[in-house]
């Protein structure tokens, strides 16, 4: 399989082709313009059911795998199920309030395919693969076989059991890329029309041997669904038929729309039942008024009429008595056979305007959404105040009680989805929450998206900070993505907050816990979920770590407005285990792509101990305003400018400075500033110390400076910042780095501490002796030692142990700096709590005593 991610993994194939899927099981790879078949790959069908079903009978739909049943516990009629075969699968082993168990497998399975000849070379799957990799361009085709089966606990038998296969592939968002076309796929006998989505021409017409489920379109190196309308067989010949009798040459299907002295055509929704090797499925389609709904061939007499109780007019002023004194039957009528052709069921339950339950109302016909496990999102109302109306089933009570508790607990920040109440019925919970307008994922990829003039940069900051708010409360989400965030209404001032919200698979730690257990699976969504979590022999338990994994990739998700680290759908969680990234959109002469991947890098490390907690994360620079970011130039400055030469951090600062200043920072400045630099004092343009200097004498002289170097530095903070990031792009990141190096300082010698610019603890603290503890985080350390303590318990008095103290500290602090152990040392001696005469003469050579 190494070969496949390397060699192989660019396919090219020829935008011209389009590939039909049908309910025999077989792949049609035909012209897109023509719709000529190139070539067909026959696999298992897409639905397989057993023959003979007890009642009641489930009815898949091949085109997205919903049930349907027919004939219920209440004889109730055809009913559509609120979840599909896939969601079984995903939630099983599950059991529902009738005592209905429900078991499920998933098997994925790699198709590879000759895209010329259609020829199948090698088959993928968890338990075979071919570990030889042709050189030629294959076509990598993902398909997905769910296996669901329902067992009655009454009964003590096997209730159904049935087999969908679907093919790996994304929705296409024909609104995005602008897809010319649509399709509309016959009912039952396999034709399928290609209408030109513009001037309404039929392109071509092609007949398969099996009804069609789904129409795909191969772009990026991936199978996308397009989307396709499905029609009873009656209404789509009488549509070629009324496009035919034009007097165009070309077949036009916009005319009878456009005209209104034609026959007017109304569409309405119904279901097809049809019959698939012995077992029947449901595929819904519309239809046009007049078409019957009996099949073809069927030949039926007329029912008998219904019995009717007659009625007895009585004597009296006007009263009438009615009684069951006479049955009136209406005898058998003719039985010709019907004009028809297929069994149509017309969809007559129509959902009610509203549904009350408790103080929470909704319409059913406002969905929002829908989730896993058969959960639906609908616009509605609690108390006067709109919201959204989350309705799960009763088999996710457990995971609903915990979802509402976590957000009871969790809901006062503005960066959390609010919640506001829950309601039972007897089928169904309802949770109402804050109603929001849109989620990230819509606000990156919908150009038509009214609020995507938002700063990215404050939503993914609100964003972390919603995030932090939970690790504070030890709650891990684990299903952190672009979906699951959400923007709010704007308020009375215009403004839109991001929320997080689906709290479902969210995890809340026990007091003094940091990780959790796998035992109940792998939770989060595919290609956004942290490699930790699916390597077979882990390390530990994952911890909230994963969490900052996940909003590593929702940052570039944002910034690169639609790109994955991990690349595309198919191969991005492959990815993710092997650490195979890319932020190729960060460029290395951009200011902001550079602080960028340097927070983004880190984010997604594969190391869950390396990537940065919330709280650090918050203080990055990549969150910083122009005003933030110049304060924190003149703060530095102001620090190291009476600093030797040789000191620590002028060493630090100056190290791998010429790459900072691009040899000579007084070679890339505007000449104005140059001269007025010139005025006063020299300055030397291959260190960074002085190129700060001159930020910071700019900027409290701004004001005194000559109009034409105003003019070239800009505005302050934002031009005045801008003018020299543009320039330096590397400056703020190199100086950022450098003042870890300043706090740890600062906080040993006790001198002016940049706190506000500091950088969160994401280690703890080592305890070396009962009296001393030493906390590092990641290049910076704090040492802290009891004098007292050390005094009573008689460790200073002894040398050996002196010894074993400056060893220790030494080498840690040799790790963390990359400077000499005279400076640690002499930091440590400093603060008070050492002398220099309890080290040996052993230890003092090597610290440059």
């Amino acid at each position: 399989l190494n070969c496949f991610s390397q060699s192989c993994s660019s396919v090219t194939l020829p935008e011209s082709l389009l590939f039909v899927s049908t309910l025999d099981g077989s792949l049609h790879a035909v012209s897109k313009q023509t719709g000529d078949i190139k070539w067909s790959l026959k696999e298992d069908p897409i639905i397989q059911v057993p023959v003979f079903l007890p009642e009641p009978g489930f009815l898949p739909d091949p085109s997205d795998g919903s049930l349907y049943v027919l004939g219920g516990k209440h004889k109730e009629g055809l009913m559509k199920l609120p979840f599909t075969i896939p969601e079984l699968v995903h939630s099983s082993p599950c059991r529902s309030s009738d005592g209905m168990l429900y078991t499920g497998k998933k098997q994925d399975t790699w198709f590879v395919v000759d895209p010329q000849t259609g020829e199948k070379q090698t088959s993928l799957t968890t338990a075979s693969s071919d570990s030889i990799c042709p050189s030629a361009p294959l076509l990598y085709i993902g398909r997905t076989e769910y296996m669901i089966t329902m067992y009655d606990t009454k009964t003590q038998e096997l209730r159904w059991n049935a087999t969908y296969n679907d093919y790996s592939a994304s929705l296409y968002d024909d609104q995005k890329y602008e897809y010319k076309m649509s399709h509309f796929a016959s009912s039952s006998d396999g034709l399928v029309v290609t209408v030109d989505r513009d001037s309404g021409d039929v392109l071509w017409m092609q007949r398969f041997d099996s009804p069609v489920a789904g129409l795909y379109l191969w772009t990026q190196d991936s199978l996308w669904r397009l989307p396709h309308q499905t029609v009873a067989t009656e209404t789509l010949r009488y549509l070629m038929f009324m496009a035919q009798s034009t007097q165009s040459h070309t077949m036009r299907w916009s005319y009878q729309f456009t005209q209104e002295q034609h026959i007017k055509s109304c569409f309405l929704c119904a279901l097809y039942v049809g019959k698939m090797d012995s077992h029947l499925y449901a595929s819904t389609s519309l239809v046009h008024e007049g078409v019957a709904v009996v099949p073809h061939g069927l030949t039926l007499p007329r029912i008998e009429g219904p019995v009717t109780e007659g009625v007895t007019v009585g004597s009296g002023r006007g009263e009438c008595e009615i009684t069951p004194s006479t049955d009136v039957k209406y005898p058998p009528g003719s039985t010709n056979p019907l004009q028809n052709q297929w069994l149509l069921i017309g969809l007559a339950y129509e959902h009610p305007e509203v549904l009350n339950i408790g103080k929470i109302s909704f319409s059913p016909a406002e969905v929002l959404g829908h989730g896993t496990a058969g959960t639906f999102v609908f616009r509605g109302h609690f108390d006067g105040r709109r919201v959204a109306v989350k309705r799960i089933l009763p088999e996710c009570m457990e995971f609903a009680e915990r979802e509402v508790q976590l957000l009871r607990e969790s809901d006062e920040h503005p960066n959390v989805i609010r919640y506001f109440c829950t309601e039972r019925d007897r089928q169904f919970t309802y949770i109402a929450i804050e109603l929001c307008a849109a989620t990230l994922q819509q606000y990156i990829e919908d150009p038509n998206y009214p609020y995507s003039s938002l700063d990215s940069v404050t939503l993914l900051e609100q964003t972390m900070s919603g995030l932090s708010h939970l690790h504070s409360l030890n709650i891990v989400h684990r299903d952190l993505k672009p979906r699951n965030i959400l923007l709010s209404v704007p308020g009375a001032l215009g403004r839109v907050r991001a929320v997080i919200s689906d709290f479902g698979l969210c995890k809340k730690l026990p007091d003094g816990r940091h990780s959790f257990s796998l035992r109940s699976g792998i939770p989060g969504t595919e290609g956004w979920i942290a490699p930790e979590l699916l390597v077979n022999a882990p390390k530990g338990n994952p911890t909230s770590a994963v969490d900052v994994f996940s909003a590593g990739c929702v940052f570039y998700y944002v910034v690169s407005r639609g790109r994955h680290p991990f690349g595309d759908t198919l191969r991005r969680q492959a990815n993710i285990l092997s650490g195979a990234y890319s932020l190729d959109h960060f460029m290395e002469d951009i200011h902001e792509d550079v602080i960028g991947r340097d927070l983004i890098e880190t984010m997604i490390s594969a190391e869950p101990e390396s990537r940065p907690c919330t709280a650090s994360i918050l203080k990055h620079p990549f969150f910083w305003s122009p005003e933030k970011q110049l304060q924190f130039f003149q703060d530095v400055s102001d620090r190291i400018e009476k600093e030797p030469t040789d000191s620590a951090i002028v060493v630090r600062l100056e190290t791998s400075g010429r790459s900072v200043v691009r040899t000579n920072w007084r070679m890339h400045i505007s000449a104005p500033l140059q001269a007025d630099l010139r005025k006063f004092r020299t300055y030397k343009g291959n260190s960074v110390r002085d190129l700060l200097r001159a930020m910071r004498n700019k900027k409290h002289h701004y004001h005194e400076l000559p109009p034409e170097v105003q003019t070239a530095l800009g505005e302050v903070p934002e031009g005045f910042v801008a003018y020299f990031t543009s320039r330096f792009p590397r400056l703020l990141l190199h100086t950022h780095s450098a003042l870890k190096l300043l706090e740890a300082t600062d906080r040993i010698r006790g001198g002016l501490s940049l706190g506000a610019w500091g950088h969160p603890s994401d280690a703890g603290t080592v305890s070396v002796q009962p009296h001393l503890q030493l906390a590092v985080t990641g290049r910076a350390l704090v040492c802290s030692l009891d004098l007292k303590a050390s005094l009573k318990l008689g460790y200073v008095r002894h040398s050996k142990w002196s010894t074993q103290l400056v060893d220790f500290i030494g080498h840690v602090c040799c790790l963390c700096f990359p400077i000499s152990g005279l400076h640690l040392i002499d930091a440590l001696l400093t603060c008070g709590s050492y002398n220099c005469s309890r080290v040996d003469n052993e230890t003092k050579p090597r610290f440059g005593l």
